[in-house]
């Protein structure tokens, strides 16, 4: 089943956990501290309101990504993004679309990042994709597939997976910005 497939079926936690597991996974590229997501996970575990969350997760992170390191700008702005369009109210209506784009703007900041890539446009196909840009998108899958298949005990594995995508997106920032530093730009 394509993700486009798995994020149609998502139920509400699903589609809140797969966006904010795009937004975890590209943390990174804000210079943000892991934790601060922790309590939107939280209330995704616990069925709580995430708007009072979301609000202290907005205002310890946008605008911390602006310093646009090792020239990934574009890619820190498109993260910021995902993060301000975060819904405040938790309904299926509310983080459908939202999951969507996260959905994409992930792919495309793993394709902008991705020094296989080069910068260069969507591939055709899913066989021609980079592989930081086709790791990101079974991570994607993974989520959903958890989330489906265990629901809230899901939210643990998925959290693991996205911190796993996000060490290496860390990685990939890391080795750009030593690059970047070592050329004199």
């Amino acid at each position: 089943m394509s993700l486009e497939e798995r994020i149609a079926r998502a139920d509400e936690r699903g589609l809140a956990a797969s966006g904010l597991a795009c937004l975890d996974r590209c943390l990174p590229l804000l210079d943000g501290d892991e934790e601060l997501l922790r309590p939107l996970w939280g209330s995704l575990a616990d069925g709580s309101d995430w708007g009072a969350p979301l609000d202290k997760v907005r205002g310890a992170l946008l605008g911390l990504g602006e310093g646009e390191r090792a020239g990934a700008g574009k890619a820190a702005r498109l993260v910021a993004h995902m993060l301000d369009t975060a819904p405040a109210e938790r309904t299926a209506e509310a983080v459908r679309p939202w999951a969507e784009s996260c959905s994409e703007v992930s792919l495309r900041v793993h394709r902008l990042l991705d020094p296989a890539a080069g910068g260069a446009p969507d591939p055709a196909g899913a066989a021609d994709l980079p592989p930081l840009v086709a790791a990101e998108l079974r991570r994607q899958i993974t989520v959903l597939e958890l989330l489906e298949g265990h629901g809230a005990q899901g939210l643990r594995r998925a959290l693991d997976v996205s911190g796993e995508g996000r060490r290496v997106l860390r990685a990939v920032v890391s080795r750009r910005a030593r690059g970047s530093a070592e050329s004199g730009v």
